[in-house]
């Protein structure tokens, strides 16, 4: 099984366009359980620490296989929730590993 784990912070004017901003952003990749074939487990968290090294948001993953993961990159699905997400991110770090069986 493979783990990939995104983490952003997310941008806004405001404090509450920021928060829009998160609830926008979990919406879309909920949208995505279900629809992208090999996505086994599918969940956003926000932030509750507010220190100032933290990431707003991670999205936490698992796929049946290294391809999985490949394929979902690349799924209309996909592409179209980081399309419409793209303009809100100011910053985006990054995962993926293999998990052993054993």
């Amino acid at each position: 099984m493979i783990r990939h784990i995104v983490m952003w912070n997310v941008g806004g004017a405001t404090a509450e366009e920021k928060l829009e901003n998160i609830e926008r952003l979990r919406e879309r990749f909920h949208g995505l359980r279900g629809r992208v074939p090999g996505l086994l487990h599918l969940e956003v968290g926000v932030d509750a620490s507010r220190v100032d090294y933290a990431c707003d948001v991670v999205l936490y993953s698992e796929f049946e296989s290294w391809e999985a993961l490949d394929a979902y990159a690349r799924h209309p699905e996909h592409l179209r929730v980081r399309d419409a997400l793209g303009g809100i991110r100011i910053a985006r770090h990054q995962v993926d590993y293999e998990v052993d069986a054993g």
